[in-house]
């Protein structure tokens, strides 16, 4: 009973904002009435509120992914952001001076391009009974929109780039529902949000830039942008909150969808007992993770010869490989920490079961049950 009614309500999402002229017989709101005859009353009226706590974390993130990318930008986003400290969540925001300040170059060079400023948003869950002292964290990447820089990618289905910042919505979405349910978990969740565009002030390929770790990064291609954001969002979260944990979210390369096509994500952790944990997670939850191997071999190609780390490994292959082993280089303190590379799963061109085409709000499910299950 739990299962179907949880699959009728995602099922049900539309997206429907922006449509002026209906058709007929259309709904705007469609609303799901049902009733349900029991001697246990409350037994399903808690059954209905722990469904609604998490579609309500899925449709936020759905919602924010199918927004398209003249609303959505950097600072319309940190604005969505805001609304959540009603729910007792609050929320930290870095404006572009601030991250200048702390030296958070790789995240500012990839929005030096665009007219809309970035921003770095923490948002943090601390209950008083909390079971854990130092905190999970969960970082999204947020590039409201992706036309890949000096690098420009293919015209053809670029508008599908608006879904790239579906790693920060979904842990928006995620955060909402830890809230709504008053999780006991002591969880910290961080978005990087910038636009990545052409222009005479945009990041060029050979530039080099001084991360927030302080590593120094050449920038072989601009639309390897995604890892630049992550590398200075990562390493201000592993020093700053000294985390139990570290689990980013990114649609982060093409490379994933080639191997899984749109059935898993790519899971690359340096923690087994974290893997196994965020696999059984994603099986109850119907979001799937496939294991990727990460090895100094593959470490090695993304050295420079002229700076401590380039962004792409420059001679071809293992691209969503070496675009972990980078986030990898901005671990500071060993923690245990897992990458989802969610490029073929946050965006769906037809029908599935509890999904309809569009936005799917992957990951929020997965990454829920995950701390439900072993952390409260």
């Amino acid at each position: 009973m739990y299962i179907l009614i949880y699959i009728i309500f995602l099922k049900k999402y539309t997206f429907t904002k922006y449509k002026t002229i209906f058709k007929k017989n259309e709904n705007i709101k469609e609303k799901i009435n049902f009733s349900i005859t029991s001697s246990n009353k409350n037994f399903f009226i808690k059954i209905k509120k722990d469904i609604e706590n998490i579609i309500n974390g899925v449709f936020l993130t759905r919602d924010l992914v199918s927004e398209p990318p003249n609303y959505l930008n950097p600072e319309k986003f940190v604005t969505e952001i805001k609304k959540l400290s009603k729910l007792g969540l609050k929320v930290d925001i870095f404006d572009y001076s601030k991250m200048k300040k702390m030296g958070m170059n790789a995240l500012l060079g990839v929005a030096q391009g665009s007219k809309n400023l970035p921003y770095f948003v923490t948002i943090t869950w601390k209950p008083n009974n909390s079971k854990n002292k130092k905190p999970l964290s969960f970082i999204g990447k947020g590039v409201c929109f992706d036309t890949g820089g000096i690098s420009l990618k293919p015209a053809k289905f670029m508008e599908d780039m608006k879904y790239d910042m579906a790693g920060a919505g979904a842990v928006v979405g995620l955060m909402k529902t830890l809230a709504l349910r008053k999780s006991k978990s002591y969880v910290v969740g961080a978005v990087a949000l910038v636009e990545n565009m052409p222009g005479g002030s945009a990041q060029r390929p050979g530039d080099i830039v001084k991360s927030y770790s302080g590593k120094t990064i050449e920038v072989l291609n601009t639309d390897a942008e995604g890892r630049l954001i992550l590398a200075d969002a990562i390493y201000y979260i592993d020093e700053q909150y000294k985390p139990e944990l570290i689990v980013d979210l990114a649609t982060l390369t093409g490379a994933i969808v080639v191997s899984l096509g749109n059935e898993y994500a790519g899971l690359f952790s340096n923690n087994d007992e974290l893997s196994e944990k965020l696999i059984k997670a994603g099986e109850i939850e119907n979001e799937k993770l496939w294991r990727f191997p990460l090895h100094k071999n593959y470490d090695n190609l993304m050295d420079s010869k002229i700076a401590d780390i380039q962004n792409i490994n420059y001679s071809g292959g293992a691209g969503s490989i070496t675009a972990a082993q980078f986030l990898q280089r901005f671990l500071k303190n060993n923690t245990p920490w897992a990458h989802l590379d969610i490029a073929g799963m946050a965006w769906t061109k037809k029908d599935l079961d509890t999904v309809p085409t569009g936005a799917t709000g992957y990951g929020v499910k997965l990454l829920n049950k995950f701390v439900e299950k072993y952390y409260e």
